[in-house]
């Protein structure tokens, strides 16, 4: 599967390629009952309102099941994605549902588009994969408008506490002991640790740490949202048991993040002369 000539991204690519074929047969993933699509409306509204015909920028779309949940809640959409397998099946999905979705290829780190264009980007299991985040949120700064929302959902899987670690273990007993376990639909378990150990987040992806470099970029009024029993109730029910473990031991939940609507103000020179001197008296 590999190239010696290939980059990060080129790899990167080329998995979720591959994963596009048996993507929509994974619970997590594809959304296969009304319970577990309500309760993805709700977070969405929870943090993004009602569509009301505002653009939203779906990053890493995939074959476009959060496209269809951001349509469904009344957003103008615009799917982008690396891989133009997943795109593919994005369209076809979206053509039959008729939602008016657009689907491109493009890079979730460097977007090419518009400055000052979408009122809303959402991500969904993106950025833990991203090699240089930093750069991805001031590209998602720049295309946001004014007052616009970006929207991350996301998990850190490692590990951290004991009780992490023995549901984990617990796991792991329990696939190990269940006869004929269910498939990992496609996952090349050795390409995506190498992936793993390259990415920016290759020890877990915590949310504050996600924040932090949100507010790096500029975002404020940094929420973290881990209400997600909802949706982990629904999911569950078409997940085998090691997998419903597993997923109970990984921390996982929102961030909102929003433009400022007004550019930061400026000081006068002078101004931010006596600030300086102002904070090294207090320090």
């Amino acid at each position: 599967m590999s190239n010696p000539n290939w980059t990060l991204k080129d790899e990167i690519r080329e998995y979720w390629s591959i994963r596009s074929e048996t993507f929509d047969l994974s619970p997590g993933h594809e959304i296969f009952g009304d319970d577990e699509r309500a309760a993805w409306h709700t977070l969405i509204r929870r943090h993004l309102g009602n569509g009301e015909g505002r653009a939203v920028l779906d990053l890493a779309s995939g074959t476009g099941v959060i496209s269809r949940l951001l349509s469904e809640t009344g957003f103008k959409v615009t799917g982008l994605d690396f891989s133009e397998p997943m795109l593919e099946r994005a369209r076809r999905k979206h053509k039959a549902l008729k939602t008016g979705a657009t689907f491109l290829i493009g890079d979730a780190e460097d977007t090419r588009q518009p400055d000052d264009h979408y009122d809303a980007i959402t991500t969904r299991h993106l950025v833990w994969t991203l090699p240089d985040p930093a750069a991805a949120f001031a590209d998602w700064f720049r295309v946001l408008k004014p007052g616009g929302t970006v929207l991350i959902v996301d998990s850190d899987m490692a590990a951290r506490s004991l009780s992490q670690r023995v549901m984990r273990r617990i796991a792991a007993w329990v696939k190990a002991i269940t006869p004929n376990p269910a498939t990992t639909h496609g996952v090349d378990r050795a390409v995506h640790n190498r992936i793993l150990e390259r990415v920016h987040f290759s020890k877990g992806a915590q949310p504050e740490a996600i924040a932090a470099l949100l507010a790096e970029a500029g975002f404020e009024n940094i929420v973290i949202d881990r209400d997600h029993g909802a949706i982990r109730k629904a999911q569950g029910r078409h997940m085998p048991l090691h997998q419903r473990i597993d997923r109970a031991s990984q921390d996982r939940y929102a961030i909102r993040a929003s433009k400022p609507s007004q550019p930061a103000a400026v000081a006068p020179e002078g101004a931010r002369d006596r600030t300086r001197m102002g904070l090294a008296a207090a320090g």
